[in-house]
């Protein structure tokens, strides 16, 4: 018999918050062919995950005036990304308040 963490084919299994960041990563660097700065938050939703992905937008010398990117993507409970939008871009040096 499998298990939740090893079958995710079976509907109604989510893939675990790790995969979901593995997903998020892989699947948002194919659509944009930007690097990735990191994951800031990945939460559980009824239909999957959503994460706040920050992206490079465009790189600067030096790295402190880069512009960067925040995303919000959503995937499904499989891992498969239904949905991205960017909420924001900012320089990288800035510090929130």
């Amino acid at each position: 018999m499998a298990t939740k963490d090893s079958d995710h084919d079976a509907p109604g299994d989510r893939i675990s918050m790790a995969e979901a960041q593995d997903a998020v990563t892989a699947q948002l660097t194919r659509m944009l062919k930007r690097p990735l700065a990191g994951v800031t938050a990945l939460k559980p939703t009824d239909q999957g995950w959503t994460a706040q992905v920050e992206v490079i937008e465009i790189e600067r010398i030096p790295d402190t005036t880069s512009v960067m990117a925040s995303y919000r993507v959503d995937l499904d409970e499989s891992g498969e990304m239904v949905a991205y939008e960017r909420v924001g871009r900012y320089a990288r040096g800035r510090i929130d308040r």
